[in-house]
C-alpha cells in the first residue's frame, strides 16, 4: 500500500502547540503573533506560576514551553525545576537577556533543550521551534 503525504499533513506535523512565558507583555505579544502567523499554536502567560498552571490543567498539551528567566512571581529555573517535577515531556527553551555561568549550568542539569539570549530575531524564534 502506498501513502500519499498532503501538504496539509505535512504543515500539522510541522504546527507545534507553543506555551510562551514572559513578564514583558510586549515580547509575549510579539512572539505570538510571529509563532502563530508560522501556523503554530501559541498561548502566553506572564510568569512562571501562570503556565505552570497551564500545563498542570492540560498535560501533554505543548509540545514547547519557551520561558524568560527573570520573572517576578516565578522564575524561569523554578519553572522549569516544577515541569521537570511533572514529567513534562515537551521541550523546554529559555530565552534571558543575562544569565552567569553557574545560573547557565543549572539549567543544563535541568536538562533544557536550548538557551537563546535577548534580544531574539523573530526569525531565529521561528526556526528554533521547527527545529526542536
Amino acid at each position: 500500500m502506498i501513502s500519499s503525504v498532503t501538504e496539509k499533513d505535512v504543515a500539522a506535523k510541522r504546527t507545534k502547540r507553543v506555551l510562551y512565558v514572559d513578564d514583558m507583555r510586549e515580547l509575549r505579544e510579539v512572539a505570538r503573533l510571529a509563532l502563530s502567523r508560522s501556523g503554530h499554536r501559541v498561548e502566553c502567560a506572564p510568569d512562571g506560576k501562570d503556565a505552570l498552571e497551564l500545563v498542570r490543567a492540560n498535560p501533554g498539551v505543548f509540545d514547547i514551553v519557551i520561558t524568560d528567566h527573570h520573572m517576578a512571581v516565578m522564575n524561569g529555573i523554578e519553572l522549569v525545576m516544577k515541569l521537570r517535577e511533572l514529567n513534562f515531556a515537551g521541550k523546554i527553551v529559555v530565552v534571558s537577556s543575562e544569565l552567569n555561568l553557574e545560573v547557565e549550568m543549572d539549567y543544563r542539569r535541568l536538562g533544557i533543550d536550548r538557551i537563546l539570549y535577548k534580544p531574539v530575531e523573530l526569525s531565529e524564534l521561528r526556526a528554533l521551534v521547527l527545529e526542536i
